[in-house]
């Protein structure tokens, strides 16, 4: 089970930060760094890059953008044993907005895009690469991509300079079968590449998938902690480390700062497995509808929710 190619990357504070318009305090952040760095986590995902012409400071957290002076700030000047990435939108973060290497504690950003953004992905991608960093393209919502459109992305993905490329569950969709499936045609497509995967927890099945996908041979993974995430969340990190037997991971740390900070956000926010993200799950939809739907006083009425998004009545 141990393969020494495969890397994690904890999506915490970026993917978790959805649920809460990345209002983390200084001492969330450093918590979380101080007990990945700890359990020997490879990446943390500690945002998004985003231009703060798109959005302002006045309605999302300082992690939406992930300045320079907030990261050094929650991570000190201690020497950095952890790799530190950040994830790029196409069309919400401006070029010149983004620092060369040598002046910023990120190493890797990871631009998210959708079929029809291959071309802009990668020209984004190409440019942070020139920079210095370490690049990654991941790919979304695939199971809405017919398979000529995904066979021509991939074939546009496997001609860039990119060589880490994620497969994305987007809507929590996917079976075991899925993944085995598309893992393979990622390998074959896109030879010499990185594959890396992402699920989400819509069904239950973002843990079993991310196994699926380590069977067939992608190596990098994505998880957070508690499963952490945008609507029903991703996969477990706790659950991931202790799968993967490597013995340079310690989940001690992990399952302390789950106590300490995870599970005092349990209590003001709903994310992981709850019905109406099943439902946008089966029918492989975008999980908007269920959230606005766990975020009302109707929460609980679960087969109001199914008969609206089915149209039943």
């Amino acid at each position: 089970m141990y393969r020494p190619e495969i890397k994690v990357i904890d999506c915490t504070v970026r993917d978790g930060g959805l649920m809460n318009k990345w209002q983390f305090e200084d001492a969330f952040v450093r918590q979380v760094y101080q007990a990945l760095t700890d359990a020997g986590v490879d990446y943390m995902e500690i945002g998004y890059l985003s231009s703060e012409k798109s959005f302002s400071r006045d309605e999302v957290g300082p992690w939406k953008f992930c300045a320079e002076e907030d990261i050094r700030r929650v991570i000190g000047d201690a020497e950095k044993k952890i790799k530190l990435s950040a994830m790029a939108d196409i069309g919400r973060i401006d070029y010149d907005d983004i620092l060369p290497k040598s002046e910023s504690s990120l190493d890797m950003i990871r631009v998210a895009c959708y079929v029809h953004q291959i071309d802009a992905a990668i020209d984004l991608a190409h440019h942070c690469m020139d920079k210095g960093y370490e690049a990654t393209i991941n790919l979304m919502a695939v199971s809405t991509v017919g398979p000529r459109d995904l066979d021509e992305g991939l074939e546009d993905l496997a001609r860039s300079r990119v060589p880490i490329i994620y497969l994305v569950d987007s809507f929590g969709a996917f079976y075991s079968e899925d993944i085995d499936c598309l893992a393979k045609k990622y390998l074959e497509r896109l030879s010499g590449k990185t594959i890396g995967i992402h699920c989400h927890n819509n069904q239950q099945l973002a843990f079993s998938n991310t196994i699926a996908a380590i069977i067939a041979g992608i190596n990098f993974l994505d998880g957070s902690l508690y499963g952490i995430g945008r609507g029903a969340g991703n996969c477990p990190l706790e659950l991931l480390l202790s799968f993967l037997k490597n013995p340079k991971f310690n989940v001690r740390p992990v399952v302390k700062v789950i106590e300490d900070q995870i599970l005092p956000w349990r209590e003001k926010i709903d994310w992981g497995y709850f019905i109406p993200y099943m439902v946008t799950g089966v029918l492989n939809q975008h999980p908007r509808a269920a959230m606005a739907h766990m975020e009302s006083e109707n929460k609980n009425k679960v087969t109001e929710f199914l008969d609206q998004v089915t149209g039943t009545v």
